[in-house]
């Protein structure tokens, strides 16, 4: 069983959400941050990039940058702008991206069950992506954003959230910059908060869908915090805040490619090379593929679908079979000589959300030579790699829409004593 806690979340008041909630900070560079909190002084992005509200010039890893996110995260506090909930509660966050909506759970899991892999991981993490984040979870004693776990669902719990939605009022329901509507609930009624953790014991195991980084951060932390004599394994520091979303919920986008050149090949001889393993259609529109294993490819003006051939990779084969592994097996390694995606200059990756006109601005812009559009990887297949303790090409899967930071601050206590600040 998955272990679930309400818990006292730090927010927002309703009047300042809109201004104060902001997107992730791995989706943002510090030049952006700055340029977000000229337009809005109340952004979290001062604490969640605090670099941004310091001179030009300072490393985002310097000491004084993880000082900054405190100091203005007990801004935001003193001035009233933030309260903290006077009890452990539970939160629903929903999201309505034009048609699509999304219905989560706000909870903090058990770390333990992170460290014994009831909640299941399917990347790699990188190590001072991690130490940035545990730095930044000490320094603020907080965890700002949310990790983004999926379970299957039974439909029970997503049943009960709906019926509690329809019965009461939200405290912030308010539409941001990027069209995203965000609307959240406060289950504070007792008994409701019973309910919760007595539906969620349906559930065997969750998965993380995007925030790896926080998860293994906070671990890190945890770790290190439970040195310390006298502790129970019940501290706040021992949960890691989430939004918990039924896997049948989630939007994936594609995870689009670009490669800056073609490395020693003329184009003729590359073009030549890609039809080995690939059949090439010419066509006279942009190329958003349909089904698994087709692609689309722009170069020179000219998209093209690509559609693997048949036997050019292993179909029983969880990661061989992803259609990331099959461009990567069959194209970027044999044709372009791109080894390891993950640290490769020659190549990047365009969230499907920018659309194929950020590919077509990459290669007609000449920041790159060719593009490759991408048919969006399932939560079954995410699901089955996690289940077999496997790890995922880097980017696999593009969650849209994203989760917004500072509308549930978890505050894991002060690291000399363990208790709530």
């Amino acid at each position: 069983m998955a272990e679930i806690r309400p818990f006292a979340a730090l927010r927002p008041v309703p009047e300042l959400v809109s201004k104060i909630a902001e997107l992730p900070y791995d989706v943002m560079s510090t030049q952006e941050a700055r340029d977000i909190l000229k337009e809005n002084p109340l952004s979290f992005v001062r604490v969640s990039r605090a670099e941004a509200d310091l001179p030009e010039g300072i490393s985002e890893s310097d000491p004084r940058v993880y000082g900054k996110a405190r100091e203005n995260l007990e801004r935001y506090i003193a001035e009233g702008q933030m309260k903290q909930d006077p009890q452990p509660y539970y939160y629903i966050y929903r999201q309505q991206m034009g048609a699509y909506i999304q219905i989560g759970l706000v909870a903090v899991a058990s770390l333990k069950e992170y460290k014994e892999g009831i909640i299941k991981r399917h990347e790699l993490t990188r190590q001072n992506k991690e130490t940035d984040r545990v730095n930044h979870i000490l320094a603020t004693k907080a965890q700002t954003g949310p990790v983004f776990l999926a379970y299957k669902s039974k439909g029970l719990l997503t049943a009960f959230l709906l019926e509690y939605m329809g019965s009461h009022m939200p405290v912030y329901n308010f539409v941001g910059d990027d069209k995203i509507r965000h609307t959240l609930y406060v289950i504070s009624e007792p008994l409701k908060v019973k309910e919760v953790t007595r539906l969620f014991q349906q559930v065997p195991e969750l998965y993380i869908a995007d925030g790896h980084h926080r998860c293994a951060a906070a671990l890190r932390v945890a770790e290190e915090l439970g040195k310390r004599p006298g502790q129970t394994g019940k501290e706040e520091y021992n949960y890691v805040l989430a939004v918990i979303f039924p896997s049948n919920m989630l939007h994936i986008l594609p995870y689009n490619r670009i490669v800056r050149d073609l490395g020693e090949l003329s184009e003729e001889k590359f073009l030549e090379m890609v039809q080995e393993k690939f059949l090439m259609e010419k066509a006279d529109r942009p190329v958003t593929p349909q089904a698994p294993h087709t692609f689309g490819m722009y170069i020179s003006g000219q998209w093209y679908k690509l559609t693997a051939k048949p036997d050019t990779y292993p179909t029983e084969d969880p990661i061989h079979s992803l259609d990331v592994s099959i461009l990567q097996d069959n194209l970027l390694t044999p044709v372009l000589g791109i080894d390891d995606p993950r640290t490769d200059p020659r190549i990047d990756f365009v969230g499907g959300v920018r659309g194929l006109g950020a590919l077509e601005d990459a290669v007609d812009g000449e920041d790159a030579t060719v593009a490759f559009s991408m048919y969006p990887t399932s939560m079954d297949q995410l699901m089955n790699v996690a289940d077999k303790g496997l790890v995922m090409p880097p980017k696999s899967t593009w969650f849209e829409p994203k989760l917004r930071d500072a509308l549930t601050v978890h505050m894991i206590g002060d690291e000399q004593d363990g208790k709530n600040l």
